[in-house]
């Protein structure tokens, strides 16, 4: 939808804990909108006031919330935002914009793109009012307000979107292309949670351990390996098999590779390297 140049400004916004905020009565009405089984929503009810234990054995009974790591969790947040912002864009904030307006929203992660700067600006000072109806608040430190058109893209900002961080640059013809990268915290903190791994578990027989290094890193090129993002993942493996190349002469008192025998390891346990999975 950027790509195509129709939209200008964009609203990228969070809601501060939100799958602690859920209020239990409004959702429970929003279920009662398409669901006529009481045993069902009185099991839901239940559910929505189980006690959650504590490390230090405590018991809480939270008032408002969905328990994170729940079974139905994800499913009950999507109903609640459904209604508290897909149908309000789609019948409310549309039907007063002069210009295009468009929604992408994934679990409570959402961006708003706007063709008008009045409608953008509208849209930002209206969202706070509306998440409070409904018990949430937007976290203003992490929402904005910018321009982000395909026209005069030097003035453009940059915003972050899964993991992402999106920007306009210039194409292989010297156009101007939106460029993506896997964002700069994210990439940090995996690269930390590949370190702690590694320091863990590479006392593990070689076999094991480097089928669970290449699943791991299967799993990151899985998701991070989107066209554009090619060099982001070359710097993820570099530093990972720098890392991997002294843990690994780490495991006795004596060095056991230089980066000749090194090379030679990772060529025979045929370690995974950075490919492109998605086209678009």
């Amino acid at each position: 939808m950027l790509r195509s140049g129709r939209y200008h400004f964009l609203v990228e916004a969070d809601i501060r804990a939100f799958f602690d905020r859920i209020d239990h009565d409004k959702l429970i009405e929003m279920l009662q909108q398409r669901i006529d089984d009481e045993p069902f929503l009185r099991l839901i009810r239940k559910w929505l006031k189980a006690g959650v234990l504590e490390p230090d054995g405590a018991v809480q009974h939270p008032e408002t919330g969905s328990p994170q790591g729940g079974i139905i969790s994800p499913m009950l947040a999507n109903i609640y935002l459904h209604y508290v912002l897909d149908e309000w864009f789609e019948n409310t904030v549309k039907t007063h914009c002069k210009g295009k307006a468009y929604l992408c929203r994934y679990a409570d992660d959402f961006v708003c793109a706007f063709e008008c700067e009045s409608d953008a600006q509208r849209f930002y000072r209206v969202l706070g009012l509306r998440m409070e109806r409904f018990g949430l608040e937007v976290a203003q430190e992490k929402t904005q307000l910018l321009r982000f058109s395909r026209q005069d893209w030097t003035r453009n900002g940059t915003f972050e979107f899964l993991g992402f961080e999106f920007r306009w640059g210039r194409g292989r013809w010297r156009k101007p292309a939106l460029k993506r990268r896997t964002a700069r915290k994210k990439y940090r903190a995996s690269l930390a949670s590949f370190r702690d791994w590694c320091r863990v578990h590479c006392r593990m027989h070689k076999d094991k351990f480097f089928a669970a290094l290449n699943a791991k890193l299967r799993g990151y090129y899985n998701y991070y390996g989107i066209r554009g993002n090619y060099e982001s993942l070359g710097d993820f493996f570099y530093h990972v098999t720098r890392m991997l190349y002294r843990e690994m002469n780490r495991r006795s008192q004596r060095r056991s590779y230089n980066w000749k025998g090194f090379a030679e390891l990772i060529k025979v346990f045929k370690l995974e390297r950075p490919r492109i999975c998605h086209s678009f």
